[in-house]
């Protein structure tokens, strides 16, 4: 045990932290404190479990964060604001500027306004978060489908959209599908913008609790205060406007970080250099041996190892070495620099990540989900109703979409730049000493425990103090952009898609609850309840998932929801002649009972990893072995041989992805086959009340929706029953 002896002198004046217990298994401990030569119990005093179980140093201390970087957040929130308190005055308590602006948003202002969505915190820092825990295309699909979604819907919604007349995305179910439609789609539509909102104010949250020191749950609570106080006064107006400032400054930011990640020189973490005793993955003339000027090893002198005169001439006082985390050749700059290679691309080869397992079906299922279910969204459906024709609309959409991709995509190459500084090899790294591992061969220390705010630290204390003000302006702003959308978007649907319905559905409220005079007001006292659900999903997931991922993940649950339910109905309406509103509800409620369903009924372990056969599929395992890994220059019977002492790992099994895809698949089917059924049998296969499927009339100065013969299809002449007003709803009495 000469080498572990030599590292643990090597490394100890590295600041250490203290633990209790390293091993789960008590035998196995005992082995180490003998070698140690030790009866106290591990780790020692001042010591780390990584340090006395693998001679890794323990992490060293964060570095604070200058105070000149939280009060140049405070300026820009502010600026924000005043934008939005400015553009309130522009509402004049008409609720048509609340909710669409008046429809008057130019194509420069929907345009940034949609990229300012799709280029939201949920996105960057999920983006940002998951490349640098994985790999790339896994941040690097969040941006990916979000701008897919833009080009979609530019594509074949937005222009009907605006032509519509609509208020909001549920008037369009009301008008097609009828009542019950209208309340179903919109109390999944809250539910998903709830956990959208959620994931931004996390975003939001992270910021302010790294720069100014506050629990991740305080800063969580403050952003939802601040997002709600300003947009609740200024509706739509108010967002349109401060989105401008906040996309300008946002996307610019971004796209300058992502830029200068891809040229940064330090792409990624190269090949491990060592320590001493410690063998290349290749021999002599190869490629990583030549690099670090390898030597012949003292115990198999054909092998290539590490360079002690050179690197470490002075006994340790000035050695140049790492944590050997990266053993195999290329490292990660395999990874994050040969992003098109079939081989290399995680996107493409499922062994791609190799020896670490690819999360290749759930990343694909996530462009889908992103690209289908956003098209759902109701902030983003807002900006389409509120352009000021259907060209803004549809224009606006595809260059926001081409926009987004361009500026989100590049800025995963973030999660390389990280991993360089704060990764696996890094003096900050830290491992779970319990943990063994067959494909990455580490019979102790096998897993790597990424560090949440390792982006934070890179943009604050590695890139230029420019670049890092910029890029954390640009990540609040975007957080920002997107958290005041959503709280209108669903204050809105929530008062005049459901709290006015109520009294249909419920017959002792007053038939007069939500007025033309009162709906303004209504709308601003449920953004406090909305804002509230909020606060509570993202503090509870920031507790379940930790602030690193919480992100990402609460982006894709939120379009997940609306995929499920409401994007089969919303292409029926404009693209299937006569649509079925019993084929509309029926397909609502089938989309969201099968996710439901098999959200609990189909394996899944939280990894997020289809079980293939090979040995990286494989979860890390609690260790057995005291030997050392085979890449240490020692004797063939102190190394780790997996055949005697096999690490017991079970296979990962997680089919997350597969009930998303299927639920919109099932409500296509049965949308069609309640649709042409009813056309085949001529009779209707209603399974609710007729009043609560039947259409609600346009206003008579609104287009028909789907075809341009709508209105006398479907209400025979009887056009008198329509009220011009802007809700779209009739008197169904």
């Amino acid at each position: 045990m000469i080498i572990l002896s030599t590292l643990v002198l090597l490394f100890s004046t590295t600041t250490l932290v203290n633990a209790r217990h390293c091993l789960s298994r008590d035998a196995l401990e005992a082995e180490f404190r003998e070698i140690l030569n030790t009866t106290s119990q591990l780790p020692l005093k001042g010591s780390c479990c990584q340090f006395d179980i693998c001679g890794i140093p323990c992490s060293a201390d964060d570095q604070p964060v200058a105070d000149w970087y939280g009060v140049v957040i405070i300026i820009a929130v502010i600026f924000f604001c005043a934008i939005g308190i400015v553009a309130s005055f522009g509402i004049k308590g008409d609720y048509t500027n609340f909710f669409v602006g008046g429809r008057t948003l130019s194509l420069p202002v929907v345009t940034l306004t949609l990229a300012s969505q799709c280029v939201d915190s949920n996105s960057v820092l999920g983006n940002a978060d998951l490349s640098y825990k994985y790999h790339f295309w896994d941040g690097a699909c969040l941006p990916l489908g979000l701008g897919l979604s833009l080009i979609l819907n530019g594509l074949f919604l937005a222009r009907h959209m605006n032509r519509a007349g609509l208020l909001t995305l549920p008037d369009l179910w009301a008008r097609k599908y009828g009542k019950a439609a209208e309340v179903i789609g919109g109390s999944v539509c809250i539910v998903s913008f709830c956990a959208l909102l959620a994931g931004n104010l996390v975003g939001c949250g992270t910021i302010l609790a790294f720069l100014f020191g506050v629990s991740l749950k305080e800063g969580i609570l403050i952003s939802g205060i601040l997002m709600f106080l300003y947009t609740v006064c200024g509706g739509i107006l108010s967002v349109a406007y401060s989105d401008i400032a906040q996309s300008t400054l946002g996307i610019s930011g971004l796209a300058v970080a992502g830029w200068w990640c891809f040229n940064h020189g330090h792409k990624a973490p190269p090949d491990s250099i060592g320590f001493p005793g410690y063998i290349y993955p290749d021999s002599f003339g190869d490629r990583v041996c030549s690099k670090y000027d390898g030597v012949p090893c003292e115990v198999d002198p054909t092998q290539c190892c590490y360079n002690t005169a050179k690197w470490c001439p002075d006994d340790g006082d000035r050695c140049v070495t790492d944590n050997a985390a990266y053993w195999w050749k290329g490292a990660d700059q395999r990874i994050f620099a040969s992003t098109s290679r079939t081989q290399n691309n995680s996107m493409l080869n499922p062994r791609a990540l190799w020896p670490f397992p690819n999360a290749i079906f759930f990343n694909w299922a996530t462009i889908f989900i992103l690209a289908f279910g956003n098209l759902a969204a109701i902030d983003f459906q807002a900006r389409c109703m509120a352009a000021k024709d259907e060209w803004t609309a549809t224009w606006g959409n595809l260059i926001a979409g081409v926009l987004g991709g361009f500026v989100g995509i590049p800025f995963a190459f973030i999660g390389g730049v990280s991993r360089y500084y704060y990764g696996a090899d890094s003096k900050y790294a830290k491992f779970e000493a319990d943990s063994c591992s067959r494909s990455v061969d580490f019979p102790t220390c096998a897993q790597w425990k990424p560090d949440p705010k390792a982006n934070l630290r890179l943009l604050t204390h590695e890139a230029p103090h420019w670049l890092g003000i910029w890029s954390l302006i640009g990540i609040v702003a975007a957080s920002m952009s997107t958290s005041d959308g959503a709280i209108l978007a669903m204050s809105t649907v929530a008062a005049h898609n459901l709290f006015r319905r109520l009294p249909e559905f419920v017959p002792f409220f007053p038939s007069n609850l939500v007025t033309d005079e009162n709906l303004l007001l209504v709308t601003r006292i449920f953004g406090i309840p909305c804002t509230m659900v909020s606060i509570l999903i993202a503090s509870y997931a920031e507790s379940s998932h930790g602030d690193q991922s919480a992100t990402g993940y609460l982006l894709i649950v939120a379009f997940d929801i609306s995929l499920a339910a409401c994007v089969v109905p919303i292409f029926a309406a404009f693209y299937v002649k006569d649509a079925s509103p019993n084929a509309g509800v029926a397909a609502m409620l089938s989309g969201i009972i099968l996710r439901v369903i098999l959200e609990w009924s189909l394996p899944k372990d939280g990894k997020l990893i289809l079980p293939f056969k090979t040995d990286e599929f494989l979860d890390y395992g609690t260790p057995k072995s005291s030997l050392y890994p085979n890449f240490f220059d020692v004797p063939d019977d102190l190394k780790w041989d997996q055949s005697e002492e096999q690490c017991p790992q079970q296979r990962l099994r997680d089919f997350t992805g597969v009930d998303s895809l299927a639920a919109p698949i099932f409500a296509t089917i049965v949308f069609f086959t309640v649709h042409y059924g009813e056309k085949a049998t001529g009779s209707s296969w209603r399974f609710l009340p007729e009043w609560m499927v039947t259409p609600v009339a346009p206003p008579t100065k609104a287009e028909p929706i789907g075809d341009k013969d709508f209105i006398d299809k479907e209400y025979d002449g009887d056009k008198d029953a329509v009220e011009d007003n802007e809700y779209n709803v009739v008197d169904d009495e």
